[in-house]
């Protein structure tokens, strides 16, 4: 059992790492379901090499069903994975050509279940990634396509294109394999009795925090400012005939969106825009301008460019209300007189929070942060976000921090104070007080057991061919069918 543990936590890692990097270029992928012969000759093309002048072959090191690996490809995931900022040290080539096996036995088998996955995310995403890709080369695409050895944008785009689908299938799919999987409160009982006491795993320094955050207000005026400024671009689009688009590239304040002219595509069953934004898109009508409207970022407009069924192809204009310096030192002023009460002991940190705090995710549990991770009170020292953790690295317990000022990616000020409001140290696992990260590893392994008896079943089922030095690879999975 505890091997299983420590083998759990490495493919979870290993998977979170390929989940979050940039498209791994270079699979090639076949789209139409054919027939491939048992013998696949092997293709040779030019491959980039230390020496420019030197010539590579690349042939074919693997086909899961419709899909083939070249041997490129897993040279190609290794730069990706590098270019992430990602130790691939102890990563082997037949640990990394195995994930790359799982992902197209995954997309392959998504197509078998016809699992459908949205082209204007799939565009979406590749927009994203070319500009991801050319601040690496000071945002030459001439560059960037040599890099990559393609003869045109267009090219360069379609293999990213297939690429990407052939990832969100594979998610998908994997979504599919797991995504009914439950534990019970009995089974989280006998797969932690079942770690031998001196095998435990050990669990690392934990804190509980607690900020309270003061926002400067902004003038009643200045947000009527902002308002009639964005009625006026709507004027002058529907009466002169002026470019929402440009408008958007010379005044928005969104700046994931600004240099697109403001573009977004937002499918129904994806959220990723906050609620208010959502709303006002999807009841929108093709060409129709929306009014005014707030969220916590600032005011928009929303153009409705096109309607595709569940997907709406929308452009917006963010403008952002700013605050006076007197707001700014009126805020700070605030919270500082905040802080004084609680270090006098007037009032409890908890009910400042409640009674003072600007931030209304918070204020209502006392100013507690919930960590993102785990949905719970508590933060692992060792992974804390930098920021926070260089906020309070030298607080006691029970200490207020001074006032801190933080800016956000549009200017936005606000001012905070934190607390340390418990702290556990480092310590073996303990049923009643760990149970939810028990929990989480219980239901880990499940996870990870219904995948490998998902894999299987499934490689047995499926064409498979490996060739040359990859099939003297120990994998875990039995992808040589012996």
């Amino acid at each position: 059992m505890p091997l299983q543990i420590k083998n759990s936590k490495s493919i979870n890692n290993l998977k979170h790492i390929f989940g979050l990097c940039i498209a791994l270029l270079g699979s090639q992928v076949m789209i139409a379901q054919e027939i491939i012969e048992d013998e696949v000759k092997e293709e040779v093309k030019e491959t980039k090499t230390a020496n420019p002048n030197a010539k590579k072959v690349d042939g074919v090191a693997a086909v899961v069903g419709d899909y083939i690996l070249l041997d490129s490809d897993v040279d190609k995931a290794y730069v990706q994975l590098q270019a992430q900022g990602v130790n691939t040290k102890d990563i082997g080539r037949c640990e990394l050509f195995g994930k790359l096996l799982e992902d197209k036995l995954y997309a392959h088998h998504a197509v078998q279940d016809s699992i459908i996955v949205s082209d204007a995310q799939i565009r979406q995403n590749v927009d994203y990634q070319i500009e991801q890709f050319l601040q690496s080369t000071n945002g030459s695409m001439e560059k960037l396509l040599d890099f990559y050895n393609k003869d045109d944008e267009q090219s360069f785009r379609d293999e990213m294109f297939e690429i990407n689908k052939a990832n969100m299938l594979a998610q998908e799919m994997q979504k599919k394999i797991v995504g009914e999987i439950e534990i019970t409160p009995e089974e989280v009982r006998e797969f932690f009795n079942k770690i031998p006491k001196d095998q435990r795993p050990t669990f690392g320094t934990e804190l509980k925090v607690a900020q309270i955050v003061a926002e400067p207000k902004v003038a009643p005026e200045e947000n009527q400012r902002i308002i009639d400024q964005l009625k006026e671009f709507k004027r002058d689009i529907l009466e002169n005939g002026a470019s929402f688009r440009s408008k958007a590239v010379l005044y928005s304040e969104d700046p994931g969106s600004a240099s697109k002219g403001g573009k977004y595509i937002l499918n129904r069953n994806q959220p990723r825009m906050v609620k208010e934004f959502r709303q006002v898109a999807f009841a929108l009508q093709e060409g129709e301008i929306s009014e005014p409207f707030k969220t916590d970022f600032g005011y928009h407009i929303i153009y409705c460019e096109k309607i595709r069924g569940q997907e709406r192809d929308v452009a917006h204009i963010l403008l952002t209300p700013k605050v006076s310096d007197e707001a700014i030192k009126e805020a700070k002023e605030r919270l500082e007189k905040v802080r004084q009460r609680i270090v006098d002991g007037e009032i409890s940190f908890a009910d400042a929070a409640r009674e003072a705090s600007d931030e209304k995710e918070t204020r209502g549990d006392g100013g507690q942060l919930i960590n993102p991770a785990t949905q719970d009170y508590n933060f692992e020292l060792t992974r804390m976000d930098t920021e926070l953790y260089t906020q309070i690295q030298n607080l006691k317990d029970n200490e207020v921090s001074l006032v801190y000022k933080e800016e956000d990616r549009t200017g936005g000020v606000k001012f905070k104070i934190l607390m340390v409001t418990d702290r556990i140290d480092e310590h073996e696992a303990d049923y009643a007080r760990d149970y939810l990260k028990i929990k989480q590893l219980a239901l880990d392994e499940k996870k990870i057991d219904a995948i490998a008896d998902w894999q299987k079943e499934k490689i047995m089922d499926t064409y498979i061919k490996i060739s040359g030095e990859y099939r003297d690879c120990e994998f875990s999975s039995n992808w040589l069918k012996k």
